[in-house]
């Protein structure tokens, strides 16, 4: 079995990866909102709407190479695809730490800022989900759910890392350092991936991407239609709160007497929390569905996050102590969101074209990214901060409802084999 010929060595080098690979993404997301207020003199007024705009461009553009490099890493294997990304996504964070100077140059710092974001974008988005693809090629019946859990786990960590430590770097050391920060990680993993990874999947023949077969077998499989509706719905999740509680505690910061950069270390401890709660709870759903399932798992995250994003509605002051307990209940839900449908995904996946249907998955968490967060930004503008999280709360509802019609049509039947895979 393919599990079993993969060294502890090599899967540790895609564990650290997952966390390096988290670090660059949500250190570009987290750093953006005090970036574009203190350096490039964003009003509060434009706030909602430019923060997301930069990210739902990024996201759009990310759509194009998404699937077909999940395609080409099937041809071509997955490794080489990595430590592209990883290299992309550097040379996109130097430019953006250097923004303000480059667009002094050539005029718009503005839109330099934008195409370094798109460049890092597409670099992360060249790199990460080779990886989550990667992890599919390690793993076999026996330690799925273990292997793609402790991956979980590690990008969990990398994400704690962002928001609990180093987004105190901006008050400590400045913003271009953190900026700079970002790059050097990038090029830690391009090194790691380029070093410790290994290609093991067979190569696929197909010329082409085989949209007309993965549409085939998602519309033949109950649980491939829960993951990939899960993933519209919640891959935006963390994505979503990291930039929106960002913006909430930097454009309060004028309201309670403290800094930008005092705000945008207090968010960050808050979302650092919330981090660390998905950290804890990765274990806690690994033995949750190894012992009742797969579906049952995206159902119950799907309930507390839902839970979760609409007590944030309840919230006036990002500063008063109440916004923990929302925080808590969607750091709690995102571990049954995030593995849960990877795992389904997975299991029902032919080996020689996972890349592609891995592929797929992410184009459809990313349409998920750039709904969610355009709509976010234009109701935190119009609306108010907390009516993002109502919103995206009631996406999560919806989720949760056609999951349940997903049990109950297996419990008419015979249910599915959880390791059952197709092809």
């Amino acid at each position: 079995m393919v599990g079993a010929s993969i060294s502890a060595y090599q899967r540790n080098a895609l564990y650290l990866l997952s966390a390096v690979c988290m670090v660059f993404m949500t250190l570009a997301v987290a750093v953006q909102p005090v970036f574009l207020r203190n350096v490039l003199n964003v009003s509060f007024e434009q706030a909602g709407a430019i923060n997301a705009s930069v990210q739902v461009v990024t996201e759009i553009l990310d759509l194009f190479v998404v699937g077909y490099l999940g395609f080409l890493s099937d041809r071509l294997g997955r490794v080489r695809i990595v430590v592209f990304g990883f290299l992309v996504g550097a040379a996109g964070a130097l430019a953006a730490a250097f923004s303000p100077w480059i667009g002094g140059l050539l005029g718009g710092a503005l839109v330099i800022y934008y195409l370094s974001r798109i460049t890092m974008s597409l670099g992360a988005g060249a790199a990460w989900p080779q990886l989550s693809a990667l992890a599919g090629d390690f793993s076999d019946d026996d330690n799925r759910v273990g292997l793609l859990s402790n991956t979980a786990f590690m990008m969990a960590f990398g994400i704690t890392l962002v928001y609990a430590i180093l987004m105190q770097i901006p008050k400590q050391a400045g913003i271009t350092a953190t900026m700079l920060l970002t790059a050097g990680v990038a090029v830690l993993g391009a090194w790691v991936a380029r070093t410790c990874l290994v290609d093991v999947a067979p190569r696929a023949v197909e010329p082409g991407i085989p949209w007309r077969r993965i549409w085939t077998m998602v519309k033949a499989e109950p649980r491939l239609r829960l993951a990939f509706t899960s993933s519209l719905f919640a891959r935006s999740d963390m994505v979503f709160v990291g930039l929106f509680v960002m913006l909430w505690f930097i454009y309060f910061a004028d309201v309670v007497g403290v800094s930008q950069e005092e705000a945008a270390a207090r968010a960050g401890i808050l979302i650092g929390m919330m981090g660390g709660g998905v950290l804890v709870s990765v274990p806690l759903w690994r033995l949750f569905i190894e012992r009742y399932g797969r579906v049952e798992a995206v159902v119950l995250g799907m309930t507390l996050s839902a839970i979760g994003f609409l007590i944030f509605g309840f919230v006036v002051n990002p500063f008063d102590w109440f916004i923990i307990l929302p925080a808590v209940l969607v750091s709690a839900g995102q571990g049954g969101c995030f593995i849960a449908p990877q795992i389904m995904t997975i299991d029902r996946s032919p080996r020689d074209m996972l890349g592609s249907v891995m592929g797929a998955f992410n184009v459809i968490g990313g349409l998920g990214i750039i709904f969610f967060i355009q709509v976010g930004g234009f109701l935190f503008d119009k609306v108010g901060p907390p009516a993002p999280f109502v919103f995206t709360g009631l996406g999560n509802i919806l989720i949760t409802l056609y999951g349940l019609k997903v049990l109950k049509s297996e419990s008419r039947g015979a249910r599915p084999t959880e390791v059952e895979a197709v092809g």
